[in-house]
């Protein structure tokens, strides 16, 4: 009789393990410090920014699927996914007490070595802020050093449908006019007073509206952390670091969600 009944699930072959299949090797030799003699804190400052852009990828893998499912008015899967991006969202806001960790006096240990490189120049940020409809071609003139498949990623974003648009074009297939902000508006208000006539756009909404706060949380608590560590000097990509982002924080990515509560 045959012993194959008794082999555990995943051991035939044994030809993925749990380093291989997640590329361990590689991972964990990605942190490479700039500092001489190595300082201490750059290895935590390396690893969570690593961390950030692992989870900016993830994201964008979540809100483009959001978009492409709005598009095809497949709404409770998109909602789903939006909803699973507002909680990685929650954990790059809290994943700034890690860094808060670290003292001006120990960033200060390699500051230095890190110029002229800056989280101002992270594209996957710029993805996400074009995907979720603050689409500014602004930015591609401002970023150094960009190679053509950044550029041409930053371009595809900046071309294709946003969040806002997948979400207007849903308004619109609900027979519901949208040809200017205001008549958007007024649709949106519509929306609100028929909770049971137009709740699938109606939460859509508030789930655009809950990303759309977390990402200006997320934009207030990194300017507070930069300002703990560096005060108001300039940042070492060449921006003004803090003043720049102060004027970040204002930003919104559908304010017609937000003008809509004064007409409730």
């Amino acid at each position: 009789m045959s012993d194959e009944r008794f082999v555990s699930f995943g051991e035939q072959g044994a030809q993925l393990t749990y380093g291989s299949y997640l590329r361990l090797p590689q991972l964990l030799d990605a942190q490479h410090l700039e500092s001489d003699p190595p300082a201490h804190d750059e290895l935590l400052f390396i690893t969570t920014h690593q961390a950030y852009e692992l989870w900016f990828q993830q994201l964008l893998h979540e809100l483009t699927a959001v978009r492409d499912l709005m598009l095809k008015r497949e709404l409770w899967r998109a909602r789903q996914l939006l909803r699973r991006a507002h909680v990685v969202e929650r954990l790059l806001v809290s994943q700034i007490d890690v860094l808060e960790t670290m003292t001006p006096q120990d960033f200060l240990e390699f500051r230095a070595a890190l110029a002229p490189a800056s989280g101002f120049q992270s594209v996957q940020f710029r993805e996400l802020e074009f995907l979720s409809g603050a689409k500014d071609p602004g930015f591609l003139a401002r970023f150094r050093s960009l190679t053509d498949a950044e550029r041409e990623r930053l371009d595809r974003r900046l071309a294709e449908p946003s969040l806002w648009d997948a979400y207007v074009g849903l308004l619109a297939s609900r027979g519901l006019p949208v040809a200017s902000d205001q008549e958007i508006l007024q649709s949106l208000v519509l929306v609100a007073r028929d909770r049971d006539g137009h709740d699938e756009e109606w939460q859509l909404a508030e789930d655009l509206l809950t990303h759309d706060e977390l990402a200006a949380l997320w934009r207030a608590r990194h300017v507070q952390m930069v300002e703990r560590q560096i005060g108001t000097k300039s940042g070492t990509g060449g921006s003004t670091g803090a003043p720049y982002l102060h004027r970040r924080v204002p930003m919104r990515y559908y304010p017609l969600l937000w003008e809509l509560r004064d007409w409730l």
